[in-house]
C-alpha cells in the first residue's frame, strides 16, 4: 500500500546505506531538474542542498548556515533563508513544520504532498507518499467547504533502528 519513498530513508538491516551516493545522486537529481527547468542551481544553493541532504534528520537553516560558516565563508542567514526557499520551489527539500527544519526530497520531479514518520528517538523524517492518505484529507476539506492550498502530514512515533534496539 504506502511505501517509504525512497529506501535510504527506510533502514533496512539487511542492507548498508551509501550515504555518500545518495547525497550524490541528489545533487544530480537536482542539477537535471533545474537545468530542465530553466533555472539556476548555484553553487551556494547546491552547497545548501548539500546540507540539508548530510543528515536523514531534518536541519535547521542556523545548523545550515554554522556548517556553511564551517566551510571558511561568512554567508548571511539571509542567503541561507533565499537558498531554502529557492529549493523549496524547486520541489528539492520539504520543510518539517513541527521542528522549523528541512529534509531533502527524494523524488522532486513528481508533484506530491508531504507526509513524514518523524521518529522522536533518532530525529529521523521519512518520507511516505500515498496517494490516498491525500485524497481523504483533500476530501475531507471539501466536504466542509475548504480549499487546501498545501498538504503536510507529520506523524510522531518511533522508527524500526530504535524500536528493535
Amino acid at each position: 500500500m504506502s511505501s517509504p519513498a525512497h529506501a535510504h530513508h527506510h533502514h533496512d538491516h539487511a542492507v548498508r546505506h551509501d550515504h555518500g551516493s545518495c547525497v550524490k545522486d541528489a545533487l544530480a537529481r537536482a542539477d537535471a531538474l533545474c537545468t530542465e527547468r530553466g533555472v539556476r542551481l548555484t553553487s551556494q544553493r547546491a552547497r545548501v542542498l548539500e546540507l540539508v541532504w548530510s543528515s536523514h534528520k531534518p536541519r535547521g537553516a542556523y545548523a545550515i548556515l554554522e556548517d556553511l560558516s564551517a566551510d571558511g565563508k561568512r554567508v548571511a542567514p539571509l542567503t541561507v533563508y533565499r537558498a531554502l526557499d529557492f529549493l523549496l520551489e524547486q520541489g528539492l527539500i520539504h520543510r518539517i513544520e513541527s521542528q522549523n527544519a528541512f529534509v531533502g526530497c527524494p523524488d522532486p520531479g513528481t508533484a506530491h504532498t508531504g507526509q513524514f514518520l518523524v521518529c522522536s528517538c533518532c530525529g529521523n523524517a521519512t518520507e511516505l507518499t500515498d496517494r490516498g492518505i491525500a485524497a481523504a484529507i483533500a476530501d475531507s476539506a471539501a466536504a466542509q467547504g475548504f480549499t487546501v492550498q498545501r498538504q503536510t502530514v507529520e506523524v510522531t512515533g518511533i522508527c524500526p533502528d530504535c524500536r528493535d534496539h
